[in-house]
Formats: C-alpha cells, structure tokens, sequence
C-alpha cells in the first residue's frame, strides 16, 4: 500500500516530546486545526495514512532498524571505510556514547507516529462515520502505538507513557515511566487492535499491507515472547496459524518486489517507486536498502554503497546445504545476481548482502527502490511459537514446529534434543532465517535476561560488551531539553 504524504493532520505543537522550552512556546508555522479536520472518513483515513510515515523513515526502518543485525554481530558497516557510519561502528564495538547520532535517531523516531496515533484515538471515536471504518481506523492506532513503544521500551528500557496529544499547557516534560507499565500497555493496545481489526483479506488494492488483525496476533506473540510469557506466546501464535498464514514454498519470495505483502507476511514497510520525495528526506517513500547495501563499485544495483558487509563467523554458521545462504548473501562464486559475477574484492569481509538487492530493471535509480521490509514473518512466528513450547517442556512439539521452517531451507529435521539442545537449535534457526531483518539483536538481549547476547557476542570476538550496553543511554540532547529524563545505568 502507498501512504501518501497527508499534509492536513496534525498541530505541530508537541511531535517532539522533549524540545526545549523556547521552542515549545513558538506560534506553529505549519498547523491544522484538528477540530474541524476530523469531519469525515476520508479524513480519519488520512490521519491513520500518517501515522504509518514515521515507520518508514530513515530513524526507523528505513536504516536504523536494519543496522542493528552490525551491532549484534551479524555483519560489520563496511560502507566507505574510515568515519563512514561511525555512530553504527561505535555502536557496533560497543563504545556507544550520549551523544551518538544513531541512538538519537532510535529515541526520536517513534514519537511522531505515537502523537499521530494518540491525536486519533482521541478524536476518531466522535466522529459520525461508518462503524466498520471507525474500527479499523481505531485497531490501526492502537497497533501503531503499541508497535512504537515497543520499539522504545527494548531500545531504552523506562520511557515517558503519553496516551493523550500534548498541547501548550500541558507537562512537556514527561519523566520516563517504568518498563514494565509500558508493557502492560503495549499488551493492552495490542489487545484492542485484534479486536477491532480486519483480518488481511478485508483488504485489497491500495490497502494492501495495513495492519490487520493477524499482525496483532503475531506482534503480542512477540511482546509476551519478550516478557518469557511463555503460554500467551503459543496461543498467539496459534490464533495466527488459524487466520491462514503460511509459509512461502520459497524462501527467496519473501524478498521479490513483485510478490509484497504474500501469504507469509504479516506486517512490512511498504516502499514505493516514484514517490517524488527527495531519497533523504522523512518524505521519501523508497526503500535505502538495495541503495545502501548494494557492493560498492560493482555497479550490480543502482547505488552500491557496500554497507551491512557479512562476517566470516556469520557465513560460518550456515548448515550445509541451507538454501537460505544464497538468497542471504553474496559470495565469490555464489549464483550471479541479475547477471553479474560477485567479486570478494567488493567487501572488507568477502561478502555482501544479497537479500534485499533490487535489479536495475526494476529500480533503475538508486532513490526509487520499492523493496517492502519485512517487520513480521509467519516463519518468525513458527519459530516463536517453537521457543515458547520448548520452555513450557514441551519440546517434542516444539520440534515439530521447527521443522517446519528447516524444511523449507532444505535442511535435515530435528528430533530428540534436550530442552537446552533445543534452545540453542532455534535461536540458531532465528538467527540464520531472520537474518538482516533487524531481528538477532532484540533476541540477544532478550535471551536469559541479555546474558545469552553478552555470551554469544563475546564468543565472536566482542569484548566490549556488557549489561550496560544491553540498552542505549538517553540522548544528552534530550536530557539537556527535559531535565526530568534520567540515564540509563553506565552512561
């Protein structure tokens, strides 16, 4: 689905929590009087169409997100070498400051579309329209508000809970809420998206890709995944598997422009070509990751830019005969990529990533690339699903469901492990199939309280790493705007 840019939606008084106050008491250049915009179905339309925009933003999944998988170990920046990337390095070796660019980016991000949200849930609710339209513009708030925290809360641990727009007059200076609130109300959001959202089939044409009631689903799995809510995460992932999600018989499907928002998609970033934004501002409506991780001087995709440079260990862990490995990534006599021979010369490691390229003859300009990015996956509910019957003792069945996606990738079935055995096995099979999707990161901290990441990334080498280090310092800049944010331990 393309969200067009809906200029018509929101005072622009209060999109940034923690601005300072000379700012907070300018007049607005840019505002719309709420009260007379939120008249119609097309405008609470409009409103929901803006608050999808920051997700797709370069702060979020446009490039924040995905470089996650370089600080978890996955692959280094490689890029233009030297400072290039230098706040994605300094997170990656673990020497992440108050003043990094790239933790400001995380921490700004989400908070536009949770005012956006909030600003609906608000004034939706009155409106004289259509109940089913009502509903759904409603279960996309709450799903969005809920996907934003929790991108924060496992970023930042405490963050400010606001569940109303703030305006001049209000607290502008929130103090950080406890994580386990946050949590409760990421699940309480959640809980009300899946029952005022359509299932996907509801949509069709142009909407195509908003959240649906299957995303909910699989996005609480996650949530109680992450709590160790272990019971919940299965029946989630259940109620999933009941609204007809399925895997693709191939893998590399996931990943072809052509085939967005398939049978296994629960929820992505939808990106378009020709969106007539300019490739760096918020605007833009192309993806950066063909542009952006496309093999420097290669002339293999339009741009090239030769960031997200797998590792040897990464490259390493491929079980043999993984068909997985070659749709992942590029390798010195790995299968051409539209035509064209890989090189290891083109990469500091030997190697690029292969999963998110787009032909020239689809995006024949490095700011038009209409790559979708896949936020959620039946296969990453599968395996979910699996981890949660493992910790419930149920390891047996939990195999079951693993093999089903080793299947897909070509690999021999698993039987008879120990729960410990079994643990290791699919947070292998997460790594390896969720690979780049900005996923390995939240299941290293996740794990065993974070100690299963400090183990693992020390195991690779990443002797910097510590609990400290399992969340991001709160931007100075915004400490120095609102006094009342404290810091994380460490910073």
């Amino acid at each position: 689905m393309k969200f067009k840019t809906y200029l018509a939606i929101i005072l622009m008084t209060a999109i940034v929590l923690s601005c300072g106050k000379d700012f907070l008491e300018k007049s607005p250049e840019y505002s719309v009087n709420t009260a007379n915009f939120f008249q119609t179905e097309e405008d609470a339309i409009a409103a929901i169409n803006g608050a999808y925009q920051p997700l797709q933003w370069p702060k979020l999944f446009n490039m924040r997100m995905w470089t996650t998988d370089i600080m978890a170990g996955n692959s280094l920046v490689g890029a233009g070498g030297g400072s290039d990337g230098q706040e994605t390095q300094d997170e990656a070796n673990f020497v992440t400051a108050t003043d990094n660019q790239g933790v400001l980016d995380l921490w700004r991000g989400p908070w536009p579309g949770i005012l956006r949200c909030n600003i609906i849930l608000e004034k939706v609710p009155g409106m004289a329209i259509s109940e089913a339209v009502k509903n759904r513009v409603l279960g996309e708030a709450y799903f969005l508000r809920a996907h934003y925290y929790f991108i924060l809360v496992r970023f930042f641990g405490d963050v400010p809970l606001v569940l109303k727009p703030l305006n001049p007059g209000d607290d502008l200076r929130p103090m950080r809420t406890p994580q386990s609130q946050v949590y409760d109300q990421i699940i309480a959001d959640f809980t009300q998206a899946i029952s005022l959202l359509p299932t996907r089939e509801s949509f069709s044409g142009s909407d195509l890709g908003r959240a649906s009631k299957g995303a909910a689903e699989g996005m609480l799995a996650k949530v109680q995944l992450t709590l160790g809510n272990w019971q919940q995460a299965v029946n989630h992932c259940e109620a999933v598997k009941t609204l007809g999600y399925a895997l693709n018989s191939n893998y590399a499907s996931n990943f072809d422009p052509s085939n967005k928002n398939s049978e296994e998609s629960l929820f992505e970033i939808q990106y378009v070509s020709n969106a007539g934004q300019g490739f760096w501002s918020n605007e833009n409506q192309a993806s950066w990751l063909s542009t952006f991780t496309g093999p420097r001087g290669a002339d293999m995709v339009a741009g090239g830019w030769g960031w997200n440079q797998p590792t040897q260990e990464f490259i390493n862990s491929y079980e043999s005969g993984d068909l997985r490995k070659d749709v992942t990534v590029l390798y010195e006599g790995c299968p051409q990529f539209d035509g064209k021979d890989y090189i290891k010369s083109y990469s500091i490691t030997n190697f690029n990533l292969r999963k998110f390229l787009v032909s020239k003859s689809v995006s024949a300009s490095y700011d038009n690339s209409p790559m979708n990015f896949p936020v959620l996956r039946y296969a990453d509910v599968l395996l979910m699903k699996a981890e949660a019957l493992n910790e419930l003792g149920r390891t047996s069945e939990a195999e079951v469901t693993l093999n089903e996606v080793r299947t897909r990738a070509g690999l021999p079935e698993v039987s008879g492990l120990s729960k410990d055995a079994f643990l290791e096995k699919v947070l292998h099979e997460r790594r390896m199939e969720l690979a780049f999707e900005g996923q390995w990161w939240f299941d290293l901290i996740r794990v065993k309280n974070g100690q299963y990441g400090i183990d693992f990334l020390n195991s690779i080498g990443k002797s910097n790493i510590s609990q400290k280090f399992l969340l991001f310092p709160i931007p100075q800049k915004e400490r120095d705007s609102n006094p009342n944010l404290t810091q994380n331990p460490g910073y």
